[in-house]
């Protein structure tokens, strides 16, 4: 894998007096992870701990009648057994999606869906218990189909709130005069495009613990968002929030499978509660099959209208989404289908149009990149179309309607740093795109795509920072509290390395605490690539005041001003970083400083779905991928993939890599093999063995590109890497591959 990097033209803080940031450093978490001495959630074993199992449905849509649970209860080993009547709130990720309960008690809606929990001595036990329990259902019309869910259904829809029948969710929105710009236009095309679902596969599976002491509630457990867990337990439970904490585990990976609050999660905190005892539940990969929240599959059609010279003048983008069972975050995934289109293109005039439906399979939710691989799929291949057919070529195309630096698109998201061009220029560049040779089975493909760096505004409406940030230091140790997780994707090197630049130090010597809600101020969580931005500028804030302390506390020791203070290599000045540290505790005592960030005001538009899309930024991504194919068998050989990401600017250069190569990979797998696929509501390959990914013998060689366009807002400069890579990939397959086939 080879990477290269652009020089910025422009810092407040030139790159020479960087000390760490924008090196390629180990993870400071590196050695527990190759040691194994790192805890992940399943990891955890508390003394006494009880086993729990979860009963599921086997039927994609039916009444619950009857739980009979005597012969379970009565089983020797099994200490609780619960059904819905024990847990009767309803919850949900979103304010308008609490749709879910922790166990059914009224109506199943997909295979999985839980109904009874059982904790014991061991699994065998408490699995042995699920099969005693007896479930008396009366099976109803299972809705298989996004054509399906639109038409009225013969029995009762799935849920009883939305609607009319199984419609979720509608949204319609139109921004400048569309009808003036298709009258206007040279050349007008539309096409329909289809994106199967697929899930995540994290290499870890979903695991939680519990622990009930006194009037205290702990839950650690394998979730990218503890603080939406935190409230979802208060509500279900009826717990003061004060009395409740979550500690967000090591994650084997989350790409937001993990950002739900989940029905396991619950069930072992309400076991826990009544047994007195730990209490610990671990998915099979199975259940994390049916647990999904993953890729929603997306109908699509498009229809946009060009002048001659190639420059779009109006575009009616719809989408049809396939929700599952469950709302979880679809309000928000319905409009990511159609928000960001504008943060690439200029469109002067767009439409858009959203619906998502109730289906009796898995519900689905976020997954890298959360609603916006499959519009983008559309899109790059759309514009290609329209490219071959008005003879220009498809990077021209896009050049003449590439949005620009510090704009304002038509649907009123804020613009501020944009590396398109000069990602575009880049991976054209290296990969000699427009050099490209002509010969049978061999293509090259090209797109482009954009990202956020965190939304613009929280999930439930209020007025608190996105995220927070304590410092302390004492005895010449740095501790840095946070609320965000580290899902696998670096968040916490970040972190380390912002506050250890500030301070004159190596990320190493930042002790981190982070995900637990019993000891980190508040972060909304890590989805959305927001951790760099939003927890690094809170991070920034409270390592600048903390370093103001210390300079202080050295100048007046040393004699001068504090402009005259050097930090770096381990000194304040003339003294050692903890000599320093112990001057200022003796001066002020406790040594703390905090940091916040909220995203400023204005990000966006003041219609009804405006909070869906705006970003404080957005990255920007340009992907070549070189392959050949069989025209007898179809069978694809991946050659090269260039991929250059606006970074804005590297915190850390070789996990920006890891995130670009890891989006690669993620993509590759979602283009050419991946399906979450279901045959009468039973999904067709629940398991790592049937549902095929990508291994390192299929993965092609990556070049990576890093572009900084130093963002004026971000921490140092930086934006996100770890959703944004992923996007163009599948359509620059897709359009090698008909540069080699013609189809």
């Amino acid at each position: 894998m080879k990477t290269t990097a652009t020089q910025p033209t422009d810092s407040t803080r030139p790159d020479q007096d960087l000390k760490v940031v924008g090196k390629p450093l180990p993870r400071v978490d590196a050695v527990g992870k190759l040691t194994g001495a790192t805890t992940y959630a399943d990891d955890i074993q508390l003394p006494g701990t009880m086993f729990v199992k979860i009963l599921r449905s086997h039927h994609p849509h039916a009444l619950v009648l009857s739980v009979d649970t005597s012969a379970a209860t009565a089983m020797t080993g099994v200490a609780a057994v619960i059904t819905g009547d024990d847990l009767p709130t309803k919850y949900g990720i979103m304010p308008t999606t609490q749709d879910e309960r922790a166990l059914e008690n009224e109506k199943v809606r997909f295979v999985g869906d839980p109904v009874a929990a059982v904790a014991a001595v061991d699994e065998e036990t408490a699995l042995a218990a699920c099969r005693a329990i007896l479930v008396a259902y009366q099976p109803l019309e299972a809705v298989e189909s996004i054509e399906q869910a639109l038409q009225v259904p013969e029995d009762e829809p799935i849920h009883d709130y939305a609607g009319p029948g199984n419609i979720h969710r509608l949204a319609a929105l139109e921004f400048g005069d569309v009808d003036e710009g298709f009258a206007k236009a040279d050349h007008i095309r539309e096409d329909v495009f289809f994106y199967e679902g697929n899930t995540h596969l994290a290499m870890e599976e979903h695991s939680s613990t519990a622990a009930y002491v006194g009037d205290q509630l702990t839950l650690w457990s394998s979730t990218q968002t503890p603080h939406y867990v935190h409230r979802a337990l208060s509500k279900v439970l009826d717990l003061p929030m004060g009395h409740i904490r979550v500690v967000a585990a090591p994650m084997g990976g989350g790409f937001g499978g993990k950002c739900d609050p989940f029905s396991h999660e619950i069930v072992v905190c309400k076991l826990a509660m009544l047994t007195g005892r730990p209490v610990k539940c671990t998915l099979t990969r199975e259940e994390v099959f049916y647990a999904h929240r993953g890729r929603h599959p997306v109908l699509m059609w498009v229809r946009t209208g060009v002048a001659r010279d190639g420059k779009i003048l109006a575009m009616h983008f719809r989408t049809a989404l396939d929700g599952g069972a469950y709302g979880s975050y679809g309000p928000a995934s319905t409009l990511y289908t159609g928000a960001l289109q504008t943060t690439t293109y200029k469109i002067p005039a767009y439409r858009f149009e959203g619906v998502r439906v109730f289906t009796n399979k898995a519900p689905c939710g976020p997954k890298r990149g959360h609603g916006t691989p499959q519009p983008r799929f559309a899109l790059e291949l759309h514009l290609d179309k329209i490219a071959q057919e008005i003879g220009l070529d498809p990077v021209e195309l896009r050049r003449r309607n590439y949005v620009t630096p510090h704009t304002r698109t038509v649907n009123s998201l804020r613009i501020t740093s944009c590396g398109i061009a000069e990602v575009t220029d880049r991976v054209v560049q290296a990969s000699r795109f427009a050099q490209r040779t002509r010969r049978p089975g061999h293509g090259m493909g090209f797109a482009v795509s954009s990202y956020m760096c965190g939304a613009g505004l929280p999930i439930y409406w209020n007025k608190m920072p996105h995220s927070e940030c304590v410092l302390q230091v004492s005895r010449g140790g740095v501790t840095l509290f946070c609320g965000a997780t580290d899902i696998g994707q670096g968040s916490n090197s970040v972190l380390a390395t912002v506050a250890a630049e500030e301070l004159g130090l190596w990320p190493t010597d930042i002790r981190l605490v982070t995900g637990d809600t019993g000891f980190a101020p508040v972060d909304l969580g890590s989805y959305s690539s927001r951790v760099t931005f939003m927890a690094g500028n809170a991070a920034l804030m409270a390592a600048r005041r903390m370093r103001a302390i210390l300079v202080g506390v050295a100048a007046e020791q040393m004699g001068c001003t504090p402009s005259e203070v050097e930090v770096g290599d381990g000194k304040i000045g003339e003294l050692a970083f903890e000599e320093a540290a112990v001057l200022a505790q003796e001066r002020f005592g406790v040594l703390s400083t905090h940091g916040t960030y909220t995203p400023p005001p204005n990000l966006g538009g003041s219609f009804r779905g405006a909070g869906v899309g705006p970003s404080p930024s957005y990255s920007y991504s340009a992907a070549v991928v070189d392959l050949d194919v069989d025209p007898g068998s179809g069978e694809i050989q991946l050659n090269k993939v260039w991929l250059a990401h606006d970074i804005g600017r590297s915190i850390n250069s070789l996990a920006v890599r890891g995130q670009v190569e890891g989006g690669v990979y993620m993509g590759l797998g979602e283009v050419l093999m991946e399906a979450q696929a279901y045959r009468h509501g039973l999904h067709r390959q629940p398991s790592m063995l049937d549902y095929k990914v990508p291994t390192f013998l299929e993965m092609p060689d990556v070049e990576t590109i890093l572009v900084e366009t130093l963002d004026p807002e971000g921490p140092y400069g930086a934006k996100d890497v770890g959703q944004g890579p992923l996007l163009p990939v599948i359509p620059a397959v897709a359009s090698a591959v008909h540069d080699a086939l013609g189809v």
